[in-house]
């Protein structure tokens, strides 16, 4: 099939338009299903490693994901299913030594508890390559100001494509009864060089996070969530909802470590 509409014989298009599936405009049919996988889309740090995640349980997973939205299309993400035992504990290593030297630098964020990794009976590793921002709206070779603004959107248009990928595996994931961890602390230069070479990963490519799931290794709880007038804006943006540096400042000394872990009846 050829890809422009306007390239496409009318057979085609009749073709590619009668494969999409919509509800009727308000029906709640498909909306309820998915609003309570969502709400029940709850992080766990720590998992049953005796469970085995079923191939077939992967590629589901990995469908989802690759039916997200991304910029040009271009679907600019990679993923890495990783099933060794020795070849997770290395990655989770690496994690718990990252733990550790934030508490040697006093970095005073409640980093969690990365050994629970090693459990994880699923585990996928995402990765993009940024030679992709030249998919999106840039001047090419142009070192001016205009194009680092052009460059630096395009940037996050790509990522903006990986987390839409990597949230529809996790829903999933949800909908298939599994809890899931987001880790996304594999931003810095040390975390590259140690992960991409275990992966067999070229250098061109990033590390972007890993998606660790299986059934919890113990009840897990809902968190607390912002009400929902907390962050709807009509028409223009309310500005009770903006924080000033100060606010900012106590939220995170005084309330970030309870939100991050604690069980939503015990929040306020």
């Amino acid at each position: 099939m050829n890809a422009h509409p306007e390239n496409m014989t009318p057979e085609e298009l009749a073709d590619a338009e009668a494969k999409v599936d919509l509800p009727e405009i308000g029906s709640r049919e498909r909306y309820d299903p998915l609003m309570k996988v969502m709400t029940n889309r709850v992080t766990v740090r720590a998992f049953d490693p005796d469970f085995e995640v079923p191939r077939e349980h992967y590629e589901m997973i990995l469908e989802a994901a690759r039916h997200a939205p991304s910029g040009a299309n271009a679907q600019p993400w990679h993923f890495i299913v990783v099933t060794e035992p020795e070849l997770k504990q290395t990655i989770a290593s690496y994690f718990v030594d990252e733990q550790r030297a934030r508490a040697k630098m006093k970095m005073k964020f409640p980093t969690p508890d990365y050994r629970g990794l090693a459990t994880a009976p699923g585990f996928i590793v995402v990765a993009t390559d940024f030679r992709w921002v030249n998919a999106f709206p840039v001047l090419r070779d142009d070192e001016s100001d205009l194009n680092r603004m052009y460059r630096e959107n395009a940037e996050r248009i790509l990522l903006q494509s990986v987390a839409a990928a990597t949230m529809s595996a996790h829903l999933a994931a949800g909908a298939l009864g599994y809890n899931v961890w987001w880790i996304t602390a594999i931003g810095q230069e040390a975390a590259q060089v140690a992960m991409k070479p275990l992966l067999g990963i070229p250098d061109e490519l990033s590390v972007l996070d890993i998606m660790a799931f299986g059934p919890p290794a113990k009840a897990p709880y809902k968190r607390w969530r912002k009400a929902p007038e907390d962050i709807i804006n009509w028409n223009r943006f309310d500005p009770a909802h903006h924080m000033t540096d100060e606010e900012l400042d106590d939220w995170i000394q005084n309330r970030r470590h309870r939100v991050m872990f604690k069980d939503a009846s015990k929040i306020d």
